[in-house]
């Protein structure tokens, strides 16, 4: 069963978060919100590091809606192979920034409804954009996210609508955005997938995975 963590739990385990990651802040590089949206769509099981190689060379051609709006697939797909999935996200991409031009007079969305309009952004995508580019509240469930939810003990489920409704439910809204990095730096650096480091951890006693391993 998830637990229910009181009030001056979360605040602690946030606040002992925010002691082991300081610099916990999207890692993905852009200038301005459409970057960010690109840099999201290609970072769909790849890393952070390897978007940022791709597109610290692909912004410096392209970097706006209007240019990738004129692509075609075959022009971009080259230009970000090593991301994979190049095929579909080419085609998201592109369709995306047609959008952003006809529907959306080529500025990004700044809304997560509007957002989850374009090709290639499902609610994770959306809520990251949302957070980072324009400063809203909301919890972004990538698998980092997924798997510490479980693990401390948020949620007993692997669906990302109800792992963020537990979230959101069990963290205050001003901390959503910022409980977001944490628990992705988290899983990142510390939690890890097949071997957390939890002699390392300093937020162990909340945690459903360490108490019952121990």
């Amino acid at each position: 069963m998830s637990k229910k963590f009181t009030e001056s739990q979360i605040a602690d385990m946030l606040e002992k978060l925010e002691a082991m990651h300081p610099d916990a802040v999207c890692e993905l590089n852009y200038t301005t919100p459409f970057e960010l949206l690109v840099a999201v769509i290609l970072s769909a099981q790849c890393t952070d590091r390897r978007v940022n190689q791709v597109t610290d060379k692909l912004f410096k051609i392209y970097n706006t809606p209007e240019q990738f709006a004129s692509l075609d697939e075959s022009e971009l797909e080259p230009l970000i192979f090593s991301c994979g999935f190049y095929r579909n996200k080419a085609r998201n991409i592109i369709s995306a920034s047609r959008d952003i031009c006809l529907k959306y007079g080529g500025q990004v969305p700044s809304d997560v409804k509007s957002l989850m309009t374009l090709a290639g952004v499902g609610k994770k995508t959306a809520n990251v954009v949302y957070a980072v580019a324009f400063g809203g509240d909301a919890i972004a469930v990538d698998t980092h996210v997924s798997r510490l939810a479980q693990r401390i003990g948020f949620c007993d489920t692997r669906d990302p609508v109800k792992v963020e409704e537990a979230l959101n439910k069990a963290i205050p809204k001003d901390k959503w955005s910022h409980a977001h990095h944490l628990l992705i730096h988290h899983g990142r650096y510390t939690c890890h997938s097949r071997m957390p480091d939890c002699g390392s951890c300093t937020i162990c006693q909340y945690c459903r995975y360490y108490n019952q391993k121990t």
